[in-house]
């Protein structure tokens, strides 16, 4: 049994994501579970957001707000990922015609530009970097999106119907209430508090395993849009490389960014970790909604690869 827990404890992640998947498979399959299924479904909706809530008020609990400063790092991020963003949206424009290639590249550009995850600073403090750091970029990185979404995919999809200052109040919206909500009830705990915050701080990796029980709910969700998709088996395969193609590519540029400006954690996980949520909705709302595989796929590749990180910080630290 001590094993087993050890191992659960070093792979968090892929056994969270083992059971998403494993769950959706035996609820799909097993047809007497149908009604369990449906008793299930409206609590597994009330559970994700407060999983979700739950990562992030814990994680910025433990943020020093005297330290949220921009720094040099943030800047070079910031123009990578537009370098990255017009890079993808020239080889949309390149696909012309060709509806399969367009919907590949479609779904890699929701995952470039998307914003920094919400729940990047969680991995951040597990892996032993600046969370402080971490979540001033995630707030810029999210601020930056607001603008360049909805300049870009207006351009690509010229029937959508909304405007700039709808989309970015739309953004915005959602932005606030997943961020700046647990933010500022952290501060609030952080320093009025004190018995919530000590409990909190004794408990390092809380906010962890809350994230934990996202992803296990995320996979669920990604496994069944890969199940009900009416796209060929070739499209979702290629758009499933593609996202992982892109996952890497971000971690690499990140590290690199990193190394030269001496963050090579912070670099890395600002740079690959992204807001999925958001690229999902961004989907849907501009493109096809085949498109939204694409990030359904890239979060479980981002915590694949953090999952590797993290066991491979333990083993060095043990």
């Amino acid at each position: 049994m001590r094993q087993l827990i050890d191992f659960l404890k070093r792979w968090t992640l892929p056994s969270a994501i083992a059971v998403g998947a494993l769950c959706y498979g035996v609820f799909a399959t097993v047809p007497a579970l149908d009604e369990a299924g449906d008793v299930l479904s409206p609590v597994m909706d009330t559970v994700f957001p407060l999983s979700v809530f739950s990562t992030l008020f814990v994680t910025f609990s433990k943020v020093n707000f005297h330290k949220m400063m921009p720094r040099r790092w943030h800047l070079w991020l910031a123009l990578t990922q537009l370098l990255l963003v017009a890079v993808v949206v020239c080889i949309v424009h390149l696909t012309g015609e060709n509806a399969e290639q367009r919907l590949l590249w479609e779904a890699a550009l929701t995952c470039v530009i998307a914003p920094c995850a919400s729940a990047a600073p969680v991995v951040t403090g597990k892996l032993g970097g600046d969370i402080n750091g971490m979540t001033t970029y995630t707030l810029l990185s999210s601020l930056l999106c607001a603008v360049t979404i909805p300049l870009v995919f207006p351009m690509l999809e010229k029937g959508v119907d909304v405007t700039f200052a709808e989309a970015s109040l739309l953004i915005l919206q959602k932005l606030a209430v997943v961020m700046l909500l647990p933010l500022g009830l952290g501060w609030i705990v952080r320093h009025y508090v004190h018995s919530v915050y000590r409990y909190i701080m004794r408990h390092p990796d809380l906010g962890f395993y809350c994230w934990s029980v996202s992803l296990a709910i995320t996979t669920g969700i990604t496994v069944k849009n890969i199940c009900h998709s009416e796209a060929s088996g070739l499209v979702l395969f290629g758009i499933a490389g593609l996202s992982l193609a892109v996952c890497l590519l971000h971690f690499g540029i990140g590290r690199a960014i990193g190394r030269w400006q001496n963050e090579r954690i912070n670099c890395g996980q600002g740079m690959f970790q992204k807001n999925t949520a958001m690229a999902i909705w961004v989907s849907y709302m501009y493109l096809h909604p085949v498109a939204s595989i694409g990030a359904g796929c890239y979060v479980l590749w981002q915590n694949i690869v953090n999952s590797v990180e993290i066991s491979s910080t333990n083993h060095k630290q043990s």
